[in-house]
């Protein structure tokens, strides 16, 4: 699979004395706005390792934000994307078209859920896909309103930071933001106030009377929600709630919208994660896991829906780049031939299971208030002891103590209290468990 030996191993201090020396190139020559949650510089990563600069070896819980869901370098999507190069690196699909994208699309099709015939359109980058699928929905209902959900996270373009529910760091100072976008509850089981049992009919039914009264069901074009939401803290929303929101969009000619860019391919365990409740949606937007770390996403959906907007009305000079294609089949093929869905049913069986022992085990147990998520997209969310009350603190110092000993974390969450899971589904159970026991650790350290 890799060159890269799939051991951890920390020979500096984290980040060490060459990636310190590049920090301070990027501080003279990147823009400020543009973080890094550890300024640690990648010489190469692979399975379940990133290797810096200076020779620590990483094990990666993060998978560049769920994208490299294969390994960062598979070799189906290495092989795929070299020889692709070596023939043309771009036409511009508008221009003159290649195989890849229509292969890429046919796959989308295939894999997709619903049986019905279906089309797509290829982009670059999840914000696109989001912001495409709006457009498709608003020339299909002839509509103009988007409902979307509390805690949810769509991009960082204009529409969509205006489909973002979280403020900081994504909206902040950056307004106005695009109109007729409406945000309703979600069933937020851990924080819905009658209790985890009541959220998916109670927020349901809030949602749609709020639909209906405050913007009218015939107003709206279009649905959007993540089937598991994201930076809002890894929420999987309460049973029934998914179906019922996707029921009453039918009922109202609305588009429904899967937003699967973080939760798609493979990372919960099934294809996409809309399928655990049996939901088809009408349009599906994908990105990050499509194409082993090459930049593609996608928007795919009912023919008759795909159709409505008029030719040259979709597109962008570098969307459904060939290589990109190359890299998406070559992906497709390693999560297929690994069976990756498997696997990370198994990460979450592992995953859950020492999560659980560790708030067994602690002395405060209580500040891991929530254990959730499915397949490798786990999370737990931290609270003040005693209490329900968010700890970003806990969080912050958890994630820290983790990088010193070289596991790479990711935080989330509205309230900045989520520690959130996304190895690479490649990654080694025994990688997997001496992760674990570093988190283990750090809630001892703190």
């Amino acid at each position: 699979m890799t060159a890269i030996p799939q051991e951890r191993r920390v020979v500096t201090a984290i980040p060490g004395p060459k990636s310190v020396e590049l920090q301070a190139r990027r501080l003279a020559s990147v823009a400020a706005g543009v973080g890094s949650t550890l300024p640690v510089f990648t010489a190469r990563a692979g399975g379940g390792i990133i290797e810096d600069v200076d020779g620590n070896r990483l094990i990666d819980f993060g998978s560049g934000i769920a994208v490299t869901t294969v390994g960062a370098s598979a070799e189906a999507v290495v092989r795929r994307a070299s020889a692709q190069l070596a023939d043309f690196t771009h036409t511009c699909f508008m221009v003159t078209p290649y195989e890849g994208y229509v292969e890429v699309c046919e796959q989308l099709a295939e894999l997709t859920p619903g049986d019905h015939a279906k089309k797509s359109a290829l982009f670059n980058s999840g914000a696109e896909a989001v912001e495409n699928a709006v457009k498709i929905a608003r020339a299909y209902t002839k509509r103009t309103a988007v409902v979307v959900f509390d805690h949810g996270y769509h991009g960082r373009t204009n529409l969509t930071m205006a489909l973002t529910a979280k403020n900081m760091p994504y909206k902040q100072g950056f307004g106005p933001f695009a109109p007729e976008v409406y945000r309703v509850p979600v069933a937020y089981g851990y924080r819905w106030p009658t209790g985890a049992e009541n959220a998916g009919a109670e927020a349901s039914a809030q949602a749609i009377d709020q639909i209906t009264k405050q913007i009218g069901a015939d107003n709206v074009a279009a649905i959007i929600i993540e089937p598991v939401l994201g930076e809002g803290g890894f929420i999987e929303p309460a049973k029934g709630f998914l179906p019922a929101i996707a029921q009453f969009a039918k009922d109202n000619g609305i588009v429904f919208v899967a937003d699967e860019i973080q939760s798609g391919f493979c990372r919960t365990g099934q294809w996409f994660a809309c399928e655990d409740e049996g939901i088809v949606p009408d349009l599906i937007t994908t990105a990050k896991g499509i194409a082993g770390g090459l930049p593609l996403s996608a928007v795919t959906g009912r023919a008759e829906i795909m159709d409505a907007a008029h030719a040259g009305g979709l597109g962008g000079t570098y969307g459904g780049n060939p290589v990109a294609c190359a890299g998406a089949l070559g992906a497709i093929e390693t999560m297929r031939e690994l069976d990756l869905n498997g696997k990370a049913k198994r990460i979450e069986e592992v995953m859950k299971g020492r999560l659980a022992e560790m708030q067994a085990k602690l002395p405060n147990g209580d500040v891991i208030g929530d254990i959730r998520g499915r397949g490798a997209m786990i999370a737990i969310e931290l609270v003040k002891s005693g209490t329900k009350d968010p700890n970003p603190e806990a969080a912050a110092q958890l994630a820290k103590a983790c990088h010193a000993e070289g596991v790479l974390v990711l935080t989330c969450g509205t309230y900045g209290n989520v520690l959130r899971f996304l190895p690479p589904l490649v990654i080694g159970e025994d990688l997997l468990n001496e992760g674990l026991d570093v988190i283990e650790q750090a809630f001892a350290q703190i």
